[in-house]
């Protein structure tokens, strides 16, 4: 490993976020000569300034709340006391490992979850129709 990404991964974080968006992304990757999914876990602030950064990338076989857990609890070594907002999807657990690790922070939906959990309900010939 490159030795700026190791001094990136172990900085100290602040004490409070405003807001941390939590997201996982899936992709498939080679391993072993076989195609696999993986699911790339991002956790991304804003401070109290509206300054945006990325406090960490982690790779797991698929997402979990148990991982996002572990996730969550690495934050807390690294300093980081509370999260005013927590941004996240529908997972099932979520919401739990979150308040397990950070009892006061509030859950919010992200937006874009909530327009496509909101757009299963609607035709898909009255979705067209919004393009």
């Amino acid at each position: 490993m490159l030795p700026i990404v190791k001094e990136w991964q172990e900085r100290p974080l602040e004490e409070v976020y405003a807001v941390v968006y939590l997201e996982a992304i899936h992709f498939y990757v080679r391993s072993d000569e076989r195609i696999v999914k993986k699911a790339v876990y991002i956790a991304l602030r804003i401070d109290m300034n509206v300054r945006r950064d990325v406090l960490g990338i982690y790779v797991g076989k698929n997402e979990s709340a148990k991982f996002w857990l572990s996730i969550l609890n690495g934050l807390k070594s690294k300093g980081v006391r509370d999260i005013l907002i927590a941004c996240i999807d529908g997972l099932t657990g979520f919401p739990q490992a979150i308040s397990a690790a950070f009892p006061e922070a509030e859950i919010q939906h992200c937006i874009i979850h909530q327009i496509r959990n909101s757009t299963r309900f609607v035709s898909y010939k009255d979705k067209s129709s919004y393009n």
